[in-house]
């Protein structure tokens, strides 16, 4: 039974994250906003928020207890983790793909400026929180220093964005698909919906996306606990992998309608913002759990291996102004090499 829960519920993000890739698209297109911020704000924010919720409501819900908290930090951790690992393989191979049928090959026609934009506020930002792990525990207020500079650089990154040139026209976008819906609009190429249409489709995507998110992590759960996995594996890397599918979709979805500055600026983007708001949330509400100690190394030690694998993923394109996409297929092996570390755990080597 849970398996086809399971499935029914890929199938409901898979739905939502074709539906939120073209909504958003027109939403941009309505605002008039520039293809960076479309990709690393817009998308980036609304498909986070199934695996942000999590954390949220363990840390706010969960009574104050030590392992409401630890799953919360172990949650928050895992969403950067897997965005510089596992996203960015699964979209290299979808490159790889499709460059098979385009002249460019591998070589994505990314605009390098917003995605090296995006990494240096991750790599910043993440820093900073990670940093706040190392304060003594006695000591609240170093914390809300921390959460307020969190803040206030996601905010200035956000603004950047939004005062870029729009670079989206109709004419490169899909019909919406809820403009059939419409009486009052004609269907066809290069039509431009109304605003409260592609609002409707944008929000019905998001409800779509988090209710199956919620299905999903909840059947992989139960899936655990049959199976007698650790907790600690769900709130590091099964919860997180589940929520994360919604960016993993609309980037292969948006790498095969040849559009790879939104593909990566949705995972990018996501990066920033989940080491920055989140994080602020386990600050100031789970300041205890957010601690480096013994018992967390394994959890911090994760975002380690984000700084590594986006390092070897994005120096080289800032130096050379080209991202190739088999580039990305290191954040797999880096995967994989912390599921060993935690495997390897569970088992008492370390």
């Amino acid at each position: 039974m849970e398996v086809l829960v399971l499935a029914g519920a890929f199938l409901v993000i898979l739905l939502g994250a074709e539906l939120f890739t073209n909504g958003i698209e027109w939403f941009g297109r309505k605002l008039e906003l520039a293809e960076g911020a479309v990709g690393s704000v817009l998308a980036a924010v609304g498909t986070a928020l199934p695996e942000t919720m999590i954390p949220i409501i363990a840390i706010l819900s969960g009574g104050g207890s030590a392992a409401s908290h630890g799953i919360g930090v172990g949650a928050i951790l895992g969403a950067p983790f897997m965005l510089a690992t596992l996203a960015m393989f699964v979209t290299g191979v979808a490159v790889l793909f499709v460059g098979r049928k385009r002249s460019s090959g591998d070589d994505m026609i990314v605009d390098t400026a917003v995605l090296a934009h995006d990494m240096r506020y991750f790599a910043i930002a993440y820093a900073v929180a990670i940093g706040a792990a190392f304060l003594p525990l006695d000591l609240a207020w170093p914390k809300w220093v921390v959460a307020a500079v969190l803040i206030g650089t996601y905010g200035w990154y956000v603004k950047g964005h939004f005062e870029d040139d729009p670079d989206v026209d109709a004419s490169d976008l899909a019909p919406l698909r809820f403009n059939r819906l419409d009486p009052a609009t004609p269907n066809g190429e290069g039509v431009v919906p109304r605003l409260r249409v592609v609002n409707l489709q944008v929000l019905t995507a998001l409800g779509l996306i988090v209710v199956g998110a919620f299905f999903f992590v909840d059947s992989v759960e139960h899936l655990s606990d049959s199976l007698g996995i650790a907790p600690i594996i769900v709130a590091l890397v099964i919860a997180p992998i589940a929520t994360e599918l919604p960016e993993k979709f609309n980037s292969v979805i948006w790498v095969r309608q040849g559009k790879d500055t939104l593909a990566m600026g949705n995972v990018t983007g996501a990066m920033v913002f989940q080491s920055t708001i989140p994080t602020v949330v386990a600050l100031l509400f789970a300041a205890d759990a957010w601690h480096f100690s013994d018992d967390s190394r394994i959890a911090f030690g994760s975002a380690a291996i984000a700084f590594f694998a986006t390092a070897l993923i994005f120096i080289p394109m800032a130096r050379s102004g080209r991202l190739l996409g088999r580039r990305l297929l290191v954040g797999g092996l880096f995967y994989a090499l912390y599921l060993g570390i935690v495997a390897a755990s569970l088992m008492g080597a370390f």
